[in-house]
This record gives structure tokens, sequence and C-alpha cells, in this order.
């Protein structure tokens, strides 16, 4: 199991509800395109299973 993932938002989230826009916030998530690295816990997992489909997921 992977220690890292890789999240990449790929959709824009403007038509997306409210908490959906501020998961992506808390992510570090605020442009189409943008990669972050985040640890792979079962916050993190949570966080991207909430908007899994605005984001992909890759694991380090």
């Amino acid at each position: 199991m992977a220690d890292k993932v890789k999240v990449t938002l790929v959709k824009s989230p403007i038509g997306a509800i409210p908490k959906h826009k501020r998961t992506l916030e808390a992510l570090g998530l605020r442009k189409v395109n943008k990669t972050v690295e985040l640890p792979n816990n079962d916050a993190t997992k949570g966080m991207v299973t909430q908007v899994r489909h605005l984001v992909k997921v890759e694991e380090i």
C-alpha cells in the first residue's frame, strides 16, 4: 500500500454543491489540473471519495 496519493482536479467545481467546493479547498485544490500529494490515511480517503467525480487519484 502506498503512503501517499496524488490527487488532481480534472473537472471544474463551478456547478458542484457547496460542501464539495469546501472539500476541494480543504484538499488544496483550487484550480483545474492542479495536483497535490497527500498522505494516504482514512481522512484523505473519505474526502477524495466525496468528490471522486471531480478528481483523479494515483497512488505514489
